[in-house]
């Protein structure tokens, strides 16, 4: 019997990680692509945050925000990855009660405080546009700083909540999550008990944690296209626009599937579509990140250069 303190009911002691397959070559062969996509997505972010912290050049609020970005993203996947990786060639797929909530808990907060951090940046992106002359004044160290805390608090409080609702409920089996690792729709599942709640609480906090957000940002770009579209150059709209596609696509990519998934009601949850959801917001897009800031990037471009010491750093 496994006791804590917002769940003295549940008889499960530990779930078992049912993943993708159960054949073992299908298994090796998803084991070396999410390998493969998680040591890049270690070494993307990683350099990112190495040409930041090297290049005086980048320590602007934009690259700040950013570097908390690729520290997010690679603590995101280790949060679910090398478990992941670990059950795709072993035959025990399990995780103990406790692992589990660790697990949730932890993705959820590293979850909410990426998609609160993109309104952040969203926010960075209108100022530098809409007031470029203001922005060295606005866009202080401190105030940087007390954006990040910030939405670094939304993670954790809201996660508390996400985390206590979802363990609350009794657990007595079967205790076979269909899932690749310990998501809340895909826990809840196992309930021994009415979810309806759940999915209420649920529903409401997704809206405060991904529809507000996106509503900040959505506020942010309309100004800041309005702005653009005042420039009278189409170079300068060029310039002014590529600022922020980068954003623009890594919010799409990331906020759309989550969105889908945590706003979505229990009942009509597909446990294969959520798993195909999950590696997109959890994996895909911390892959993807650092490839598409670095590759539209020019200082990002210069700075990597500058580190290896190539010729064209100074061109």
């Amino acid at each position: 019997m496994q006791n804590f303190p917002w769940d003295n009911h549940s008889s499960v002691s530990e779930f078992i990680l049912l993943g993708f397959s159960r054949d073992s070559q299908i298994n090796t062969i998803l084991f070396n692509i999410f390998f493969f996509l998680y040591l890049s997505t270690l070494v993307g972010n990683g350099l990112i945050v190495t040409l930041i912290h090297l290049d005086s050049r980048l320590h602007t609020p934009m690259y700040f925000f950013l570097s908390v970005l690729s520290i997010l993203d690679m603590s995101y996947v280790t949060t679910t990855v090398p478990q992941m990786l670990v059950h795709l060639i072993c035959q025990r797929k399990t995780i103990s009660y406790v692992g589990c909530v660790a697990q949730m808990y932890i993705f959820l907060v590293l979850g909410i405080t990426e998609g609160w951090l993109f309104s952040v940046m969203a926010y960075d992106r209108y100022v530098a546009i809409c007031y470029p002359l203001r922005y060295k004044v606005i866009m202080t160290p401190w105030l940087c700083g007390a954006m990040a805390i910030f939405c670094g608090l939304w993670g954790i409080s809201c996660s508390l909540v996400y985390t206590v609702f979802t363990m609350r409920l009794p657990y007595c089996g079967p205790n076979e999550i269909n899932h690749f690792f310990c998501e809340v729709p895909a826990v809840l599942k196992l309930a021994c008990a009415d979810t309806s709640l759940n999915d209420q609480v649920d529903f409401i906090l997704g809206f405060i944690l991904l529809l507000v957000p996106l509503s900040f940002i959505l506020a942010s770009y309309v100004r800041i296209f309005a702005t653009i579209l005042k420039i009278r150059s189409a170079q300068g709209r060029l310039k002014a626009f590529s600022t922020c596609a980068s954003h623009i696509t890594v919010v799409t990519m990331f906020c759309g599937p989550a969105m889908f998934m945590y706003m979505n009601p229990g009942a009509n949850a597909s446990p294969e579509r959520d798993k195909k959801l999950a590696l997109f917001y959890n994996i895909i897009s911390a892959f993807l990140n650092p490839i598409i800031y670095s590759l539209r990037n020019k200082d990002v471009k210069r700075a990597f250069l500058k580190l290896t010491g190539s010729s064209k750093a100074s061109e």
